[in-house]
């Protein structure tokens, strides 16, 4: 590893130790709002969970009049929302970034960090397309670079067997977590990315669009290509072992890299001290977070990364398990490592400040 990079590395994680550390002594300082309403914003890709889990949580005795106000405007926009107290959950479809932790300090805002599920993020054409059977990362990254806008524009110019037709790209939108992931796990930098696409926060709006759209080529979540079948064909991804169609079974055993990805959902930790019903819908939404991913398309956790996710929450462990900085090539296994690591150096901060308190 280069000096530079060391030195990059060292300073951000100094950065995420002393945000976490921000964190912590803010908890319990600001609350998303004063009234009974939960409100959820953020990402368009964990958006259909949050939605079935509130839909499902109402159904419950004496919580159909709770209100559950959930919405979408991407993992950026919604973390803008959140960090400055205007939510009680943030979608995100990426771990919270350095520059947004800075942000919930400065406001007071405490946050829980929740993984719920799993993506496959879907590279989709239009079923009238019958030339492409597969495509690579290198391909993709030719496609999608910024050094591509305004050249790359046929189809031919993916692959010389390709038709000589319009290239017409969809994805998404800057405020989405998908935009920085997608452009880190296939380019290495989160704002490499051309501009001259169909972008959307709004997933249905690239669906709609791959869809009506016989030159398209776009990349989806998974739960939006599940619930489009009929209307999308996905490609399956190569990323220079073996061509691998995205499926929860590759997700599982890590075969579908690097466009695998955690989800997440992270809570104001003073709301939750505050708003009963909303202490009542995370504890329902960990519960059962398994059975309602799946039925919206996405990839559950195994038992042992829910467990972990439940003790986070109820001891209130303020702060990530992540370095503040884009990740990709995240499997199950490792999340699961990430949480365990993340909560034991929890447990050790919480004896020192008892032993030092005691001293």
């Amino acid at each position: 590893m280069a000096f530079n990079t060391q030195v990059k590395l060292g300073l951000s994680l100094i950065s995420v130790t002393a945000v976490i550390i921000s964190l912590t002594a803010c908890a319990g300082q600001n609350q998303a709002s004063t009234s009974n309403e939960i409100k959820i914003d953020g990402s368009s890709t964990v958006y259909p969970i949050s939605d079935v889990v509130a839909k499902e949580f109402r159904k419950t005795p004496q919580r159909e009049k709770v209100k559950i106000d959930v919405q979408f405007s991407g993992t950026t926009g919604g973390f803008r929302k959140f960090c400055a107290g205007e939510t009680d959950i943030s979608n995100a479809s990426r771990p919270i970034l350095i520059q947004e932790m800075d942000a919930c300090v400065k406001s007071g805002v405490a946050f829980i960090e929740l993984p719920v599920a799993f993506d496959a993020l879907t590279v989709a054409v239009n079923p009238q397309n019958n030339w492409a059977k597969d495509i690579t990362v290198a391909e993709l990254k030719k496609v999608w670079e910024k050094a591509a806008q305004g050249k790359i524009t046929n189809w031919n110019q993916i692959r010389a067997t390709y038709p000589n037709r319009p290239l017409k790209l969809y994805g998404a939108g800057k405020d989405s977590g998908t935009y920085d992931y997608f452009n880190e796990a296939i380019m290495g930098n989160k704002t490499d990315s051309r501009s001259d696409y169909t972008g959307s926060e709004d997933d249905n709006v690239l669906v709609d669009g791959i869809n009506k759209d016989p030159d398209a080529l776009g990349y989806i979540p998974f739960a939006y290509f599940e619930a489009n079948q009929k209307k999308l064909k996905a490609l399956p991804v190569n990323n220079g072992k073996s061509a691998v169609y995205p499926s929860a079974e590759v997700v599982k055993n890590a075969q579908y890299q690097p466009l695998s990805r955690p989800l997440f959902i992270y809570v104001n930790s003073k709301s939750t001290q505050d708003k009963p019903e909303l202490r009542a819908f995370v504890e329902f939404y960990l519960k059962n977070a398994r059975n309602l991913t799946t039925t919206v398309g996405y990839i559950p956790l195994p038992d042992e990364g829910y467990r972990l996710t439940e003790v986070q929450y109820y001891k209130a462990e303020i702060g990530t398990a992540f370095k503040g900085v884009p990740e990709p090539n995240l499997t199950i296994a490792e999340l699961l490592r990430r949480q365990v690591k993340f909560q034991t150096e929890q447990e050790a901060n919480r004896e020192q400040k008892s032993n030092s308190a005691q001293n």
